[in-house]
């Protein structure tokens, strides 16, 4: 590989970057509050990759006698270091892979197949603050799983409240509403389940369209049931109102 086709893997890897950065493909990957991070890479890259380019361009030009001695002299010092004449590894081209990806290809946010990976992951905070106002209350599916669990429903009381994530299939034949949390990006994506009880309305009950998000109202259920992959509990959700939405742009919790 020589250095312009160096410079033009910078350029398509930085411009891939900068795609999924200016549009929300970019969130199925990191935490939106990484976005001023993404673009400022994509453009340390473009620059990167233009000013090597530029570079490649100048001393690959024929000297005036018509004799590129430029070319002869990076030839000989590739002769002399290897005996082969090549300037890097042909393993280098598999920096396209990463660029063809999130220009061809754009893998979707983890949903059900990782989910049903991994077990739930529940963090006890210290304490728990009171709900806020309106009815119903609209909160995360970790804020829900942990007042569940580690407060047994206390500070949810009768208070409804609103839930959104993708439906899948869970233990003991239930369904189970999750949607995955991250600390910083994709890698360390965890799932937070929720099951759900009461009269379950079409596409949630029996088989579930898995992939599907659906948005939730209930009111805490006592009830749990194990985690098949690391047995923890998974709380119930006692559903009165359940309607099928559109997967959100932002599909991971934080």
């Amino acid at each position: 590989m020589n250095r312009q086709a160096q410079a033009v893997i910078l350029l398509l890897l930085g411009g891939a970057v900068l795609r999924a950065s200016v549009t929300d493909q970019y969130l199925n990957y990191v935490k939106p509050g990484l976005r001023g991070f993404l673009i400022a890479a994509a453009v340390l890259l473009l620059l990167t990759g233009a000013a090597a380019l530029w570079q490649g361009m100048r001393t690959g030009s024929p000297a005036p006698d018509g004799h590129d001695h430029d070319h002869d002299h990076e030839h000989g010092h590739a002769d002399d270091e290897d005996g082969h004449g090549h300037h890097s590894p042909r393993v280098a081209w598999l920096l396209l892979l990463p660029a063809l990806g999130l220009l061809l290809v754009a893998p979707p946010a983890l949903g059900s197949y990782a989910a049903g990976r991994t077990g739930t992951a529940l963090t006890a905070p210290s304490d728990f603050a009171p709900l806020p106002a309106g009815d119903p209350v609209r909160i995360g599916l970790l804020d829900y799983a942990s007042r569940a669990i580690f407060d047994q429903g206390r500070s949810l009381g009768d208070r409804r409240v609103q839930l959104t994530g993708f439906v899948m299939p869970g233990p003991d034949g239930t369904t189970i509403l999750t949607r995955m949390i991250v600390s910083c990006c994709a890698a360390d994506a965890r799932p937070i389940k929720v099951a759900l009880g009461g009269d379950l309305p079409p596409g949630i009950a029996g088989d579930p369209n898995e992939e599907q998000w659906f948005e939730v109202v209930g009111v805490y259920d006592a009830r749990t049931v194990k985690d098949p992959v690391n047995a923890e509990s998974i709380p119930y959700l006692r559903v009165v109102e359940a309607k099928a939405v559109a997967t959100p742009a932002e599909q991971y919790e934080s």
